[in-house]
C-alpha cells in the first residue's frame, strides 16, 4: 500500500480515541487484550525482540516518555518511543532515535499488519493496530530499547502486551473514570497492572493511601518519589527551571530543564530514575545535562509565538488544568488573555473552565477539536456564562483554524492567547498557526 492507502486502511477501523467506528458490540465490551495478543503473535512477538519501559499515569506520561526517550538515547542506545495521540501526524507516534517513522516505513508496517488481518479472530482497533506497528517497527530496526506510554489505564491497555523491565506511573488522578473508575483505588488497581514481579517500579505517585495498591504486584524493586528520587531544588530560570535532582546513588546539580511548568520538573526526575532504571546504573551527569537541556514537550506549556504570546497546552483534565493554571501564575507575566478551548464530550465543562479560570480572561472562544468525541462549543460556552462570564466576552468559533484567527484578531501584541482543553484542539490550532498566510 501506498501511506495515502495504509492510512485510509487504518482510519477504517475502531477507533475510541476518536469515538469513530463502534458498534454496541465493541462500544462497552468487556476489556480484553486477546486482540493485541493475537494480533502481536501473527507479526512474530516483536515486543519481545528489544527491552522496554513501560510509562502509564493520569498526567504527565508523555512528557516523562519523552524526557526518558531522550536520557537513554544520550546514553548511545537505539531507542524507540510510542506515545499518543498525536498532535498533527499520526508518524508522530512512533519515533525511533527522536524522529517519526517515515511515511514508507509506516506503509511498509501497516500494510504487513494488514496482510495478516485476515487471519485474525476480530479486527484489532485503530490503537491496537498502531501499538502493532510500533513494536513490529522497533524489532525490525533493532532498538535496544523501547519507552511505550499507556494509551489509557494500564491493565487492559493494548501496550500491556510488554513484558517490561521498567513501570513507570507518573501519578494518579480522576480521569476516564467511566473506564477505570469510579474511585482513584480502582484507577490506582488499572494502572498497577502495567508491573510485572521482575521489574523495577518506578513510582511518581506519593499518596500514602495508593501507595500500597502498586506494592501488591509484587515488583522486584520499588523507587518512590521523594524516598528513593526526587528535587531538591527548584527555581525559576529563563524558558524553564535550574533543578537539583537525586536518584539512588546519585545527585545531579543546576540542571536546566527548558519546559514551563512546577509539574515539569516532577517529570524529570521520574524520567531520570526510569532511565536509571533501564540502565541498570546512575547516569553520566554530563551526559544528564546535555540531554535535558535537549528536551522537548510539543503540545504541552508550549510557547509558539509571541506579540501577543501564544502558549499551546492539552490539558484534557482537570489535574492538567490545574498544572496550567499554576504555571500562567508562576512563570508568565501577568497581561490580558484570550482563551481558546475545545473539549470533548467526556469532559464537565463547568469543572474544566472553573480550573483554567475562566472568569479572569479578557475574552473567551469556544470552538470544536476535531474529533467524533467534541463537545459542543455552545455548551462550552453556556457553562461559561454559568460561572459568572460576560456574554459579551464569549465567542463561538466551531471551526479551529477560524478560532486561532478570531483569537489574534481581538487580543492585543501585550497580550497572550492560550490555546487548551484537549490534545485534539491543541494539534489542529499548531498546525492552523504554522500554515501560510
Amino acid at each position: 500500500m501506498t501511506i495515502e492507502e495504509a492510512l485510509a486502511w487504518l482510519d477504517g477501523h475502531v477507533n475510541l480515541e476518536t469515538g469513530v467506528g463502534f458498534t454496541p458490540g465493541r462500544q462497552r465490551g468487556a476489556p480484553t487484550l486477546e486482540r493485541i495478543r493475537e494480533l502481536t503473535t501473527l507479526l512474530g512477538t516483536p515486543q519481545a525482540e528489544f527491552g522496554s519501559v513501560h510509562v502509564t499515569g493520569t498526567n504527565g506520561k508523555t512528557s516523562v516518555a519523552r524526557m526518558t526517550a531522550t536520557l537513554l538515547e544520550a546514553s548511545e542506545l537505539s531507542v524507540g518511543l510510542a506515545t499518543s495521540p498525536h498532535l498533527e501526524r499520526v508518524n508522530e507516534r512512533i519515533e525511533w532515535n527522536g524522529d517519526p517513522i517515515p511515511d514508507l516505513e509506516l506503509a511498509r508496517v501497516l500494510t504487513q499488519i494488514r496482510t495478516v488481518e485476515a487471519f485474525l479472530t476480530e479486527s484489532p482497533s485503530y490503537f491496537e493496530i498502531m501499538i502493532a506497528a510500533s513494536f513490529t517497527y522497533f524489532a525490525d530496526v533493532a532498538v535496544h530499547a523501547a519507552v511505550v506510554e499507556v494509551g489509557m489505564g494500564g491493565t487492559w491497555d493494548a501496550t500491556n502486551v510488554l513484558d517490561a523491565e521498567v513501570a513507570v506511573v507518573t501519578n494518579v488522578g480522576i480521569d476516564h473514570l467511566e473506564y477505570l473508575g469510579p474511585t482513584r483505588a480502582d484507577v490506582a488497581r488499572d494502572k498497577a497492572g502495567i508491573i510485572r514481579g521482575h521489574a523495577t517500579l518506578v513510582l511518581g505517585e506519593t499518596d500514602p493511601d495508593l501507595v500500597p495498591i502498586f506494592g501488591e504486584r509484587g515488583p522486584r524493586e520499588t523507587w518512590l518519589r521523594g524516598r528513593d528520587f526526587g528535587v531538591r531544588r527548584s527555581v525559576l530560570a529563563h524558558g524553564g527551571h535550574l533543578v537539583d535532582l537525586e536518584t539512588p546513588g546519585a545527585t545531579y546539580d543546576e540542571v536546566f530543564i527548558p519546559l514551563h511548568g512546577a509539574h515539569q520538573v516532577d517529570n524529570a526526575v521520574v524520567a531520570l530514575a526510569a532511565a536509571q532504571a533501564a540502565r541498570g546504573a546512575p547516569l553520566d551527569d554530563p551526559l544528564v545535562h546535555a540531554a535535558f537541556a535537549a528536551v522537548t514537550s510539543p503540545g504541552r506549556l508550549e510557547v509558539v509565538g509571541t506579540q501577543p504570546l501564544i502558549l499551546l497546552d492539552g490539558a484534557h483534565n482537570v489535574g492538567g488544568a490545574e498544572a496550567l493554571g499554576r504555571a500562567l501564575r508562576d512563570e508568565f507575566a501577568p497581561a490580558p488573555r484570550t482563551l481558546v478551548v475545545g473539549l470533548l464530550r467526556e469532559k464537565n465543562p463547568i469543572e474544566m473552565l472553573g480550573s483554567l479560570d475562566v472568569t479572569a480572561v479578557e475574552h473567551l472562544i469556544c470552538t470544536r477539536p476535531p474529533s467524533a468525541r467534541a463537545l459542543d462549543p455552545t455548551t462550552v460556552a453556556d457553562a461559561a456564562i454559568a460561572l459568572g462570564v460576560d456574554a459579551s466576552r464569549i465567542d463561538v468559533v466551531p471551526e479551529i483554524a477560524a478560532a486561532v484567527t478570531r483569537a489574534r484578531d481581538v487580543t492585543p501584541v501585550h497580550a497572550q492567547i492560550v490555546i487548551a482543553g484537549s490534545l485534539y484542539a491543541v494539534g489542529a490550532a499548531r498546525a492552523a498557526l504554522r500554515a501560510p498566510g
